[in-house]
């Protein structure tokens, strides 16, 4: 039995959902769906969404829990959105936006365009942080990831790009002994 699966998803006002039996639809800024996991049943009534166990299989409960977190944050997404913060540290290193193409110059010999996929909105700041944006939590998530995977933080000084929030533990250089 699923302590996570077994909490109802409020829904707030503003924001329909709508269940077909095979899929999820959550509409309100954005609209957003997904395929229902197998073994699980999805009740919508009094404003609240319900999921529940549909048979005695074993995976049952995880898919339960699974279901209701991806509709709790379809619901947060098309409400208040979601939100990745990531900071380039390092000299040289700079980031500038031109319409949907992410332009990184990295100490590369080349830069690097990255395309923002759709629904994703990003702002560069002046002080090197780059802010990705939207509705989808997964999509926010793997967007921060690639751009991330480009210049990782190396261990000796830090630089690269990180996530602000990312501690970074350093290690110590060569010393002549």
């Amino acid at each position: 039995m699923s302590r996570i699966g077994n909490k109802p998803v409020e829904i707030p006002a503003g924001v329909k959902v709508e269940n077909d039996g095979k899929q999820i639809k959550v509409e309100g800024k954005a609209k957003l769906a997904i395929d229902i996991p197998p073994h699980v049943a999805v009740e919508i009534k009094d404003g609240k969404v319900f999921v529940s166990e549909a048979d005695d299989a074993r995976e049952a409960s995880a898919m339960q829990g699974l279901a209701r977190s991806l509709i709790n944050n379809m619901v947060i997404g098309v409400t208040t959105g979601f939100k990745k913060e990531l900071a380039i540290i390092g000299v040289g290193y700079k980031a500038s936006l031109s319409g949907t193409k992410l332009q990184l110059s990295l100490g590369f010999s080349h830069g690097i365009d990255y395309q923002l996929p759709e629904g994703i909105k990003a702002t560069v700041t002046q002080d090197g942080h780059i802010i990705i944006e939207g509705c989808d939590k997964r999509l926010v998530g793997e967007v921060a990831a690639e751009i991330r995977g480009f210049r990782p933080p190396e261990p000796y000084k830090g630089k690269g790009i990180r996530y602000v929030d990312e501690r970074i533990v350093l290690k110590e250089g060569k010393s002549v002994g």
